[in-house]
């Protein structure tokens, strides 16, 4: 079976099958045994891959081997005599961007009581990741988010610490100089897709737009506001000036404060406004026009460092002559807003509005709305409607127990039938931010920035935990994936957090995507730092203090032991997991 988002492998005689679904810059691949449980001696999946063109398969590497062996230098396994011990993994290729088809080769491996190493049948599937996730419509783009990782330990931490990379203090980004040895590589493995597709837009517009639009809130990053410099009177934008702690973005110390005076220098004075709404203008959007352009950022990016280097975010970017116009006028209508009713009282705060993607069904709502036309009650209802599945990451989910959307989100918790996982971030004290882990167990867990760097089991390093003054480690997405399995797949996003603020008070945008495309995208997303995460709760300490070291599990050596697979079978909700995906 082949389809855009997903293929399976053909081998009906592999005592297993394949299912890989296509992400942004990321594959799924999903394993699930054919016929009853696999045999006791089963140890888990080899997985190679062979790039488009490419000459020869590459097998993936595990960072946990089997007691006695030997890692390479780099401290890892090769997958064909290391196998992973679980039943979907996503998989980042090196050149992603590649065109043409990824091949996958997946092997189950057996070892018999000496210890020796069989091979079963393999499945193969090949599956074109493609740059754009629907070509010339709509490309959804995600930031690595994973300096807390032992993939950013192993590349980056012997040539310089994270403190060489990223300011400690966002106020300070403007000036900011890396002196890390790599720092060009290192933020380009960091900001990922999303620092590369913003990077374009801004760049194209550089080159051929006649006119630009863009609402930020955070704004410290000098690879943005160079770019917005170069663009001069061509440029309109609005700034947030929020008051916080130590003045917030109003401050005339501020990284924004400091922007909009460049930028009334090169743009011109009447071209730049500061406006929090009715407490902030939370925007992360761009809108390029002119020169055969019509293009648009929405996402969750702050365009910060954080925001590109530090944080989970997804940008997505629309090629939609229809909604960049539409984007125009309501950009003018904040543009001109004395104050929040202002914009609430047009029409640009009322509804949806669809953004006329053609073959896409996708459509934008802007914040404020009036108390009465919000939209929190009318995503909590779909959220009761998922049949399937709900997987969600969210900033700030703590602001939303006012509202409809935890609520909606512990109900969803509940139903037998619906999958259900996600992360949030997690205020752990002493303004440290950690990560709240949303099983489908029904249990939540808590990552605390001192968790990374000292409790993880050997074989594994301690991770960066982040930086002070507002340059935490943690997750920012704003989404919601509803169904991705189904005809009825859809994604909620935006700048928009799924809060009564987000509601009823703060500039924002949120966007609906009914697209399967685009829902397997974000389902990987979600899927991929769920899955970082927990592992990170499960990380123990032995009784006398010392770290655990993890190991590969060798097959059981009595009846009644236990296969490393078995509570894949025998847990309801594991056994769901493993279904659902394969």
């Amino acid at each position: 079976m082949t389809l855009h988002y997903q293929v399976e492998g053909n081998n009906n005689a592999a005592h297993f099958t394949l299912k890989i679904h296509r992400g942004d810059g990321m594959a799924l691949l999903a394993m699930n045994w054919r016929n009853g449980k696999p045999p006791a001696d089963f140890v888990g999946f080899s997985i190679e891959y062979r790039e488009p063109g490419g000459d020869r398969f590459w097998p993936l590497k595990n960072r946990i081997g089997f007691p006695g062996q030997k890692p390479d230098k780099h401290g890892r396994f090769a997958s064909t005599v290391a196998p992973f011990q679980k039943f979907r993994w996503v998989h980042f290729p090196n050149n992603a961007e590649l065109p043409g088809a990824f091949s996958y080769r997946v092997t189950p491996l057996f070892m018999d009581s000496g210890g020796g190493l069989s091979q079963g049948l393999a499945q193969e599937a090949s599956l074109a990741l493609m740059r754009q996730t629907i070509p010339d419509k709509l490309n959804v783009a995600y930031t690595r988010g994973f300096v807390s990782s032992q993939a950013f330990v192993g590349r980056f931490e012997p040539d310089g610490k994270l403190s060489t990379l990223i300011p400690t203090a966002k106020n300070d980004g403007l000036t900011f100089k890396a002196t890390h040895k790599r720092a060009a590589e290192a933020h380009d493995w960091m900001g990922f897709e999303a620092r590369s597709a913003i990077h374009e837009v801004l760049d194209a517009a550089i080159a051929k737009a006649s006119e630009v639009r863009v609402i930020a809130y955070d704004l410290n990053l000098p690879e943005i506001v160079n770019r917005l410099e170069k663009l001069g009177p061509r440029l309109k934008i609005i700034i947030d000036d929020s008051k916080g702690e130590g003045g917030g973005h109003a401050s005339p110390d501020s990284a924004e404060s400091k922007s909009a005076k460049r930028l009334r220098k090169s743009a011109g004075p009447t071209h730049v406004v500061r406006q929090n709404m009715d407490k902030l203008q939370h925007h992360k959007s761009i809108a390029v026009k002119g020169g055969g352009l019509n293009l648009l950022v929405y996402g969750s990016t702050n365009f910060t460092w954080r925001g590109f280097y530090v944080q989970n975010n997804n940008a997505v970017v629309v090629n939609s002559t229809a909604a960049v116009d539409d984007y125009f006028d309501a950009f003018d209508t904040y543009f001109a807003a004395k104050d929040a009713d202002d914009f609430r009282d047009s029409s640009w705060a009322k509804g949806w509005h669809d953004l006329k993607i053609p073959a896409v069904s996708a459509k934008a709502s802007f914040s404020p709305h009036d108390k009465s036309k919000g939209l929190l009650k009318e995503i909590a209802d779909d959220i009761d409607s998922a049949s399937s599945s709900v997987f969600f990451s969210l900033a700030f989910l703590g602001q939303m127990t006012k509202g409809n959307i935890g609520p909606a989100l512990g109900r969803a918790l509940h139903k037998k039938n619906v999958h259900v996982l996600g992360i949030s971030d997690k205020d752990v004290g002493a303004d440290n931010l950690g990560v709240e882990v949303l099983s489908p167990d029904r249990k939540r867990r808590v990552v605390s920035p001192a968790a990374l760097s000292g409790k993880l089991p050997q074989p594994f390093k301690a991770e960066p935990s982040g930086l002070t003054n507002g340059v935490g480690t943690r997750m920012h997405h704003k989404f919601v994936v509803l169904d991705f399995n189904t005809a009825d797949a859809r994604v909620y996003l935006g700048s928009y957090n799924f809060s009564e603020d987000a509601d009823w008070n703060n500039g924002e945008n949120l966007l609906l995507v009914k697209d399967r495309t685009v829902a397997t995208s974000y389902m990987i997303e979600a899927l991929r730092i769920y899955d970082h995460y927990r592992f990170r709760t499960a990380a123990k300490k032995t009784k006398s203090g010392t770290k655990k070291v993890m190991t590969l599990q060798t097959p059981p050596k009595t009846k009644t032991g236990k296969a490393w697979w078995l509570r894949d079978w025998d847990d309801k909700i594991r056994a769901r997991d493993r279904e659902l995906f394969a």
